[in-house]
């Protein structure tokens, strides 16, 4: 089993929620819930995956605040 990092992001416009696989390139869905939007994903996911491992880009390392003023 493999486990990849995702980040989620709402769109304020429709509302949809977005995700994607950084340094993955294509993995990336949207769904109207975060359960459709994870099927959505693993669904991507698995079709890239069936050409073989992929080479990642980058890897995830996490979030961070900036603070101004």
């Amino acid at each position: 089993m493999k486990t990849y990092t995702a980040v989620i992001e709402q769109c304020p416009e429709t509302g949809l929620y977005v995700g994607y696989v950084p340094g993955f390139a294509g993995a990336h869905s949207q769904g109207a819930t975060l359960d459709e939007l994870n099927r959505n994903l693993r669904e991507v996911l698995a079709m890239l995956l069936e050409e073989g491992e992929p080479q990642l880009d980058t890897t995830f390392v996490g979030t961070q605040s900036v603070t101004l003023g």
